[in-house]
């Protein structure tokens, strides 16, 4: 449901790259939720942003979304949610949330490619989303490989950019 997928070598390569991309770092401060693996959190410390980690729903074990909103301060850039187990999270709120206070919404579906949540797909939410095709994922590869998507031509061309050391051409 999105017109990009750039292909990365890791699910947290995909993080990375979307963090980069929307030019976050030091200083800078990302929501996400208090339940996830390291690698969500791992490209956050890489760029010297400040991870704000945010209670669970109990049921989906996805960002809360009235805990997000309280956790939310003037240095906050972003918001990652984390769909898992195949359980979505509540997009439709989680977006509303940051387009109240305008931040763009990252979505880490590396647990839940085909869910949807309210009829439409995870990934296509927010305004990127990664994905993780690690053997052990819903839809594993052979070795380790990534994607970051979006809707968005300006930031897909800032993926295949970022990906390549910066360069719009190889060599």
């Amino acid at each position: 449901g999105v017109r990009h997928a750039v292909g990365v070598n890791s699910g947290t390569d995909a993080i990375l790259v979307a963090l980069r991309a929307l030019d976050i770092g030091p200083g800078d401060e990302v929501l996400l939720p208090a339940m996830s693996f390291f690698a969500t959190v791992e490209p956050l410390i890489l760029l010297g942003a400040k991870p704000v980690f945010v209670d669970i729903d109990p049921v989906s074990y996805a960002l809360d979304s009235a805990a997000a909103a309280a956790a939310i301060t003037p240095k906050t850039k972003a918001i990652i949610a984390v769909h898992l187990y195949g359980l979505p999270a509540d997009m439709k709120t989680i977006c509303a949330l940051g387009a109240k206070h305008h931040l763009p919404v990252i979505e880490d579906m590396a647990q839940a490619i085909g869910s949807d949540c309210e009829g439409k797909k995870v990934g296509s939410w927010g305004e990127i989303a990664c994905l993780s095709f690690y053997p052990t994922k819903n839809l594993g590869a052979c070795g380790d490989a990534g994607a970051v998507m979006t809707s968005s031509d300006a930031l897909a061309d800032r993926f295949r950019s970022l990906r390549n050391h910066g360069a719009k051409v190889k060599y």
